[in-house]
Formats: C-alpha cells, structure tokens, sequence
C-alpha cells in the first residue's frame, strides 16, 4: 500500500509540476506580450483569434488571409473573444499534459511498468519544446491529443495476429478485420459529414484553404525542408506547381514501404510515418517536430540503444538544427543573401533525420520486454 501511495504521489506531482510550468509561461508570455519588443505569443495564435472573431461576428474564418486551418479550431477559439485572449493557451497546454497522460496509458498498456513509464512520459511533459511551443499559442498539442488518444483506444482494442501469418498474406489479413472497418467507416462518416457541415458554411474557400491548398502549396519562404531553395528558385515557373507535386513521390514511396514492413506494430508504423512526412515535406518547420516527437515516447522503452548512444543522435539533432539556424538567421534578421547555405543546412538536416530514423528502425525491438535505455 505503502508503495502504491508512493507511485501516486510520483505521478501527482510530475503532472502536476509540467502543467503549473506551461501555465506560468503562460503568465510570462502575456506580460512580456505588454513590455517588450520582441513578442512571446506566436503569430499564428493571432492568426487563430483573428479568424474566431469572424466567426463571432457572423462571418467565414477564411476573411482572415492566411488562416488556413480547419473551422473547427476557429470555432473552438470563440472563447478568446468572448472571455479572454488567453483561453487558448490555455486550451493548448491542457491537451499538452493531457497528451503526455495518453503517452503514459499506453506504455502502461504495451506493459511497462509504473515507475519507467512514468519516466518515460517526463520526456514529454519536461521537454521544453512542446512546453514552447504550446504556451506560445501553437494549437500542435490538440493534434498530438487526438492521435495519441486514437491509438490508445485502438491499442485496448486490437486484436493481435498471432497464426504466424507472413509477408503479402498477413499484409492483406491486417485489412480485413472487423474493428479496422468499423473504424474507417467512422473515420470517414465523421470526416465527410464536418466537410459537408462547412462546405455548406463556408463554400469553395473552405475546401480550397483547408485541403486543396496544401496539395499545391509551394512555400518559397526559408525552412527546414530540402525543396524550397528549388521552388524559390522556379517560383515564376509555368511549371513549379508540377515540381511542388513531384515532392509528394518520395513521401508516397516510403511511406508505402514503412507500411509494409511495421504495419503490424502500430505505434512504430505511425511514429515512422510521421517522421518520413515531415522530414520529406515541402514546408518543414520546428512545431512539425512535435507531430513526431509525441510518438518517441511509445518506441524509446523498445530500442535496444544505450544511453551514451541515444544522447549522441539527440546531438546530433540538435546540432543539424542550430548549423541550419546561423545562415536563417543572418537572412532573416541581416538581409544576407544566404540561401545557397540555408538549402545546405537543409540537405544535411534531412541527412541527419535519415540517418536517425536508420538507427531507431535497426535498434527497435518489438517483440521485447519494454525496458530503459541501457547505461555503457
């Protein structure tokens, strides 16, 4: 009882602790928002509340250019006019601890125990990019939400296939069971109807800004992504539109293939799936990390990677990142003609990305006991 009463209190305190830090940063953004130059809050949250405004006042969110997200997240910001600016941020870092909870149900559930789960899912709540990121007004964490309670009610349902099946056989029988119909025929009636809801809103512009848009955007802005020196380059191009489909090929192949090859592991195959999307996007910027990053926490207990090892690709991430950020900078804020080197920084980013996802693919485990990365 004793130990219970312990493991609770553990639990308690680390929730506890990761919410009442993004809550006063929260508190820090709003003044340093009031006092200083630079601003705390992201200029997409402005983005955000200037689009739920419209909706307050009978409009489309899409009168606000450059908002193009889904109405539902306009809708859910309405607060923001009616009570406080802040209600959002709020919104947003409740989903980040909420997210870092599902994180902990489902190690639970793949059967690690209390203590190192709990660990675990500190890298989530502790890790200071998702506690940036959702205090400065990103809504990231209602996606890593969403996903990670997605999988954990499909974790608790689904039912493994034990025959000894192989290859295109098993590949096939992984489709045809009772509960993935039923799960893509809600999916899909849920999708069809809101798309229906707000066609019928909102019209063309809601299809075209929410969906059709990101299938033929070429962003030519400096970002992560190792194509935008080449659509910057052929942004008056009759055919850069092609070139921005093109991009879309590498992703479709491996995709395929990481389906292929870990479909049966479903935490694995999302976390590869995400990270291959956004390495190879066409727009790769630093709040897609978390789109990935809240899946780390599902495969780390199943990498046979020592400690030493692991911080070294964590390093090594990190230092693709900052090369990337020298010459983004001298851009940005000098007006240095430094492209040339922020499409290199790029390239060798996406270089470092491989390679990590190389190592976590070599060093996974399915089939083992979860355990903590070994010490050398």
């Amino acid at each position: 009882m004793e130990r219970l009463i312990t493991k609770l209190t553990e639990k308690h305190v680390l929730f506890t602790a990761s919410f009442v830090i993004r809550l006063a940063l929260v508190a820090y953004g709003d003044y340093q928002d009031k006092t200083m130059v630079v601003k705390y809050t992201d200029i997409d949250y402005h983005v955000f509340t200037d689009a739920a405004r419209f909706i307050t006042e009978g409009q489309s969110p899409y009168n606000r250019s450059t908002y193009r997200y889904t109405p539902l997240l306009a809708w859910l910001l309405t607060p923001n006019i009616y009570l406080s600016m802040v209600f959002g941020k709020i919104l947003f870092i409740v989903c980040d601890v909420l997210s870092g909870l599902l994180i902990y149900k489902i190690l639970l559930l793949k059967g690690l125990g209390t203590e190192a789960a709990l660990r675990v899912c500190s890298l989530w709540l502790l890790n200071p990019l998702p506690i940036g990121v959702s205090s400065r007004g990103n809504a990231e964490s209602i996606l890593a939400a969403l996903v990670l309670g997605t999988l954990l009610c499909m974790e608790e349902t689904r039912s493994e296939d034990k025959k000894g099946i192989k290859s295109l056989m098993r590949f096939i029988r992984s489709f045809l069971n009772r509960e993935l119909f039923l799960f893509a025929s809600v999916a899909a009636g849920v999708f069809c109807m809101l798309t229906a809801l707000f066609y019928y809103m909102y019209g063309w512009e809601f299809l075209h800004e929410t969906y059709l848009y990101h299938l033929t955007r070429r962003d030519i802005r400096h970002n992560f992504s190792p194509y935008f020196y080449m659509l910057y380059l052929t942004a008056d191009s009759g055919w850069s539109q092609w070139l921005g489909l093109a991009a879309f090929l590498p992703q479709l192949i491996l995709l395929l293939v990481a389906s292929w090859a870990f479909h049966s592991d479903l935490s694995f195959c999302c976390f590869l799936h995400t990270a291959i999307f956004v390495s190879f996007n066409k727009v790769c910027t630093s709040q897609y990390f978390l789109w990935y990053l809240c899946l780390l926490p599902l495969v780390i207990p199943h990498l046979s990677l020592s400690l030493k090892q692991g911080v070294g690709l964590l390093i090594l991430w990190f230092a693709g990142q900052g090369l990337w950020l020298g010459p983004a900078y001298f851009l940005e804020f000098e007006g240095y003609n430094t492209f040339l080197w922020i499409w290199l920084a790029g390239l060798l980013f996406l270089i470092i990305n491989s390679f990590i996802l190389m190592q976590i693919v070599s060093h996974y485990k399915p089939t083992q006991t979860p355990q903590r990365l070994k010490v050398e």
